[in-house]
């Protein structure tokens, strides 16, 4: 579910009645101010954005290093270049490091903890995990 409404107040009530309907679903929720990010968490939301700390630090990273600021710019665009996804290990990259996948691992997700693939922990997928990886967006 996602939750954007034009008022923080408003995104905290309709995120507890969400999850409060639905412990299972995940709840995505728009922010507008950084301080009201911890209410929507304790709320039920899976993830909270902030769009304007997330545009700055895009614009930040930009002023440092253009080409960065262009290649996370196409991870946001959906469809075009690369793509960064989340999907499952597949058996033959099961027991493997996530070095060995086809696709760029950046994170594996093992239960409801995202490793970041340096983590010791993450050194050899396991089948029940989810995978997130940079990988060509598909020609469409």
């Amino acid at each position: 579910m996602v939750v954007a409404p034009e008022r923080d107040d408003t995104a905290a009530l309709v995120t507890l009645t969400a999850r409060q309907l639905n412990k299972g679903a995940t709840v995505v929720a728009a922010v507008r101010e950084d301080e009201n990010a911890p209410l929507l968490r304790q709320s039920g939301a899976d993830v909270v954005v902030t769009g304007s700390s997330s545009a700055g630090r895009l614009l930040g990273l930009s002023m440092l290093s253009p080409h960065a600021g262009a290649v996370m710019e196409d991870l946001l665009t959906y469809g075009t270049g690369l793509d960064l996804v989340e999907r499952p290990v597949t058996r033959a990259e099961a027991g493997h490091s996530p070095r060995d996948c086809a696709d760029l691992v950046l994170a594996v997700v093992r239960g409801r903890r995202v490793l970041n693939y340096t983590d010791p922990e993450a050194a050899t997928l396991h089948l029940t995990d989810r995978i997130i990886t940079i990988r060509r967006a598909a020609a469409g």
